[in-house]
């Protein structure tokens, strides 16, 4: 187990986990935390049960090998990515999601790829990125970059929030990185105006005089407060008409980062990952922060 509040990178030796570890340097230099770099890797299947425990193959210890090498490459780039990271690591053999959801225990952070070694070039996010994003207790930083051209919220965090208990926690989590990295925050509200026809010529931005009384509430009540507390932030609150994760993706465009709540207000108990933030690991341009509502400790 890492010590706790770690910024915990998975790697592969993939160009997407090598940007997981850039990010994961200067999240730990801005946010003062410890960096743990982790690898791991499934031992083949036996063919049959050994009496006694054999030494390992010749291909197995190619495999602890290359491990070894895939961290010490990540470790190297993220010295150089920030010099001052405090940083440990460590291999082991076993599925990487169980290995990640494990330290994501006491992490404070965990960073993954969209996509690794094992991920097929047609697919949008990795099985490992989706299953820590869905059952980590921490947040979840999944780094993916898409070429497209900047859009409003250009270098700037990007917020979505919709009044519930996550979309709060996202919240707090989206003021503390624009306030450590010197960052813009967009706080985006998507609703459906009612009584609309959804025409192709409806604006997508609506005046402030269409909105109903309650969407206004709902992102007055939700960023309350968050101004005094923060008040180097450049922070600025827009409504939007629109799906929620279409609005929050078309937002993504150039972003720093965007941050979204595990489920919001139209997700089902049982469900782990909402509609929204699923949509937004899937389809950002961005790196997406998956926040999951903190659990009360013991009194």
């Amino acid at each position: 187990m890492v010590a706790e509040h770690t910024i915990v990178v998975g790697v592969d030796g993939s160009p997407p986990s090598l940007e997981a570890v850039d990010w994961a340097a200067a999240e730990a230099v801005r946010r003062g935390r410890p960096m743990h770099i982790l690898n791991a890797f499934q031992w083949p299947p036996p063919i049959y049960a050994p009496v006694v425990a054999p030494s390992p193959s010749p291909f197995e210890l190619g495999i602890q090998e290359a491990a070894a090498q895939i961290v010490a490459e990540a470790a190297d780039r993220a010295r150089a990515a920030a010099s001052a990271v405090r940083l440990t690591t460590a291999i082991r053999p076993e599925p990487a999601s169980v290995a990640l959801l494990d330290t994501a225990r006491t992490a404070a952070e965990v960073v993954v790829g969209s996509r690794g070694h094992g991920g097929f070039a047609g697919l949008l996010l990795g099985s490992v990125s989706t299953q820590v994003a869905m059952h980590a207790p921490c947040p979840v930083v999944v780094v993916r970059h898409l070429d497209r051209p900047p859009g409003p919220e250009a270098g700037r965090v990007v917020v979505g929030v919709d009044g519930s208990h996550d979309a709060g926690d996202a919240l707090r989590f989206a003021f503390e990185h624009a306030a450590s990295c010197g960052a813009g925050l967009t706080a985006v509200l998507a609703h459906r105006r009612a009584g609309s026809a959804g025409r192709p010529d409806d604006p997508l931005i609506v005046d402030a005089d269409d909105v109903g009384e309650d969407v206004h509430r709902t992102l007055a009540e939700s960023t309350a407060g968050w101004r005094e507390k923060y008040p180097d932030v450049d922070f600025r609150t827009i409504t939007v008409r629109g799906r929620a994760s279409a609005v929050l993706v078309d937002r993504s465009a150039g972003a720093r980062l965007l941050v979204v709540g595990s489920r919001g207000r139209g997700g089902f108990t049982g469900l782990l990952l909402g509609s929204v933030s699923l949509t937004a690991v899937q389809h950002a341009a961005c790196p997406v922060a998956v926040v999951r509502q903190e659990k009360p400790g013991p009194s």
